[in-house]
């Protein structure tokens, strides 16, 4: 009688335990479905295919189709070992990437190089309010001349610009060299919309500026410092010596000032 009552616990062990394991299964099931229906539902890239287009989205959709498909994909989801997903990186940056010439990418690279640009303003916009309407992303404000107008803008741009920008950039601007090849390009010679996109999108080994590490405001005063950067000509320095301000001026008076007391002390012992 004993060995029947646990041959019985033990077979209502094991249906207890199968039970446990189709109802974990039927549980996993109905989650990944869920998942599934959300993505769908809510995916950028997806429920923007179901949305019509604005007519300026559509010229852009056109030049997508003949320029930019072969590298990012169908509906700018990107192809793998090609170019990356369109999807949420908004129109600031198309409109960095295209205006400045570095897309359409001409050949691979340690980085893209910028060149003269193949879309002029009305396809560059077009681009972006493709894209845009695509997965939507970060904007630049409208405006050509996106500087903060006010007295001390400048100075608290060039707070700003030290502390975030300057070890990439330079001091005055003029860029670097960064690893692998890469390099940091100089300021001066970009619009104030190409830099307020690049904080926005960082393109490269740039890091993102979104709104919550540099306001708006903040950003308005950077540009304000750039732009004086590019008015005053060499910051601190009046003989050009690279742009780097009094301290490589400095270091050639110095040598100048030394060897011409060499030869002096040279000629008065000659002399004597």
């Amino acid at each position: 009688m004993t060995s029947e009552s646990n041959e019985s616990a033990r077979r209502r062990r094991r249906r207890s335990r199968g039970r446990r394991r189709m109802g974990a299964a039927v549980r996993l099931t109905g989650a990944l479905l869920i998942v599934g229906f959300l993505y769908t539902a809510f995916a950028p890239g997806l429920s923007a295919q179901d949305q019509p287009l604005s007519d300026t989205a559509a010229d852009g959709k056109e030049l997508y189709e003949t320029s930019c498909i072969s590298c990012h994909g169908p509906n700018g989801t990107g192809v793998e070992g090609r170019g990356p997903s369109l999807i949420g990186v908004g129109a600031a940056a198309v409109e960095f990437q295209v205006s400045t010439g570095r897309m359409p990418l001409a050949r691979p690279g340690a980085q893209a190089v910028e060149k003269p640009p193949v879309f002029d303003e009305a396809g560059t916009a077009a681009l972006a309010a493709y894209i845009q309407e695509l997965g939507g992303g970060p904007q630049v404000p409208p405006g050509e001349d996106l500087a903060a107008t006010d007295e001390d803008a400048a100075a608290r741009g060039g707070e700003l610009y030290r502390i975030n920008c300057s070890s990439c950039h330079g001091y005055p601007g003029n860029g670097g060299a960064l690893s692998s090849g890469a390099f940091a390009p100089r300021l001066t010679e970009a619009t104030d919309r190409q830099i307020w996109a690049a904080m926005l999108s960082g393109p490269q080994n740039m890091p993102v500026f979104g709104d919550n590490q540099l306001s708006p405001e903040e950003k308005a005063e950077i540009i304000a410092y750039i732009q004086r950067l590019d008015e005053d000509g060499d910051p601190g320095g009046v003989f050009n010596l690279g742009r780097h301000g009094p301290a490589t001026e400095g270091l050639a008076i110095f040598l100048v000032g030394i060897v011409s007391l060499v030869f002096a002390s040279l000629w008065i012992a000659g002399k004597s």
